[in-house]
């Protein structure tokens, strides 16, 4: 019998996950969501989910207030903490709130965990952490983990959600050696798919053209990012859970099979609309990278993962999603 835990469970890559693991789960294992619905919905979806795997069960908790946990009771064998507030929208206006937030969410889960019993955590962290990297030439493409961390304008307010990602990994590591649990540490690169919100350039753009926007914005046009299908992300972090023995371990969770321009993904898109309409760059967002692509060869190593998804069959998934959803 296993016990695994995820909090943040039902929101975008939380409930991926869940539906993930309770597909390959054994008679009497245990997966509990924790989530306090403010980004994640308890949704038909959610609500399909624990009705078809009765070994699921759902926990609505504030993550941030220091009694929380007193509800989620004995020690888990799988602890993911994917629980954190996010998004440009969010980081750029409610900096402050975002770094509350997420280091309240830390704390708490590792103190949880020291206390707990629990054996061994995933830890989420992001590609964000190697953006101020581009600013002083540090970053090599594909992007090892090996390259150093760098903050490069502390009074970004974009960096805000870099800082608890990295302060986080931290964290991880050190409670892990102390209190004798092991972490992995998955570093998610532009992982997309249905339900991910509308704080992401796929939906943004999507419900631009859906909507009629002509000429069509593409802010960051010349930009590339290499995306990574919310299925393979799950895959690679089950995978990450059940094979790897190390005491810590900083892994990338991505797709460096397929690099695509964001005035191509406007154009994928546009397409798939059946619209034909003049794409026009706009200046991306401050602190944004102009390149992004990971090197995935560790978590080969470890797993021998390879992305299943192709970003075709992905994006077409994703968009047709967004199409129902707009349509209400």
């Amino acid at each position: 019998m296993r016990r695994s835990v995820i909090l943040g469970g039902t929101g975008f890559v939380g409930l991926n996950l869940a539906s993930c693991l309770a597909e390959r789960a054994a008679t009497g294992d245990e997966i509990v969501l924790v989530d306090n619905l403010s980004r994640g919905r308890h949704d038909d979806e959610v609500t399909a989910l624990l009705r078809q795997y009765p070994q699921v069960k759902f926990v609505k908790l504030d993550l941030t207030q220091p009694d929380a946990y007193t509800s989620i009771e004995g020690a888990f064998d799988h602890v993911y903490l994917l629980a954190s507030m996010l998004g440009v929208h969010r980081v750029e206006t409610q900096p402050d709130t975002v770094l509350k937030t997420n280091t309240l969410i830390i704390l708490g889960a590792l103190e949880w965990m020291a206390k707990s019993g629990s054996r061994r955590l995933f830890f989420s962290s992001t590609s964000e952490n190697y953006a101020g990297g581009y600013d002083h030439g540090i970053i090599p493409i594909p992007t090892p983990e090996q390259v150093p961390l760098v903050i490069g304008d502390i009074t970004n307010p974009r960096f805000s959600y870099a800082v608890t990602k990295i302060w986080g990994e931290a964290a991880s590591i050190a409670f892990a050696k102390r209190h004798g649990f092991q972490a992995v540490i998955g570093r998610y690169h532009n992982v997309y798919g249905p339900r991910m919100g509308f704080d992401h350039v796929i939906p943004q753009v999507t419900e631009r053209i859906l909507r009629g926007e002509n000429p069509l914005r593409v802010m960051g046009a010349e930009q590339t990012r290499a995306f990574c299908h919310v299925k393979d992300a799950v895959e690679a972090t089950r995978l990450l859970m059940e094979a790897c023995r190390e005491t810590s371990l900083i892994v990338h969770i991505g797709n460096d099979r397929e690099e695509t321009r964001i005035s191509d993904l406007a154009a994928r898109l546009l397409k798939l609309a059946g619209r034909t309409v003049e794409i026009v760059p706009v200046p991306a967002p401050r602190g944004s990278v102009p390149r992004r692509l990971p090197s995935v060869n560790l978590l080969r190593q470890a797993t021998g993962f390879e992305p299943n998804v192709t970003f075709e069959e992905g994006l077409k998934d994703t968009f047709e999603w967004y199409r129902r959803v707009l349509a209400g």
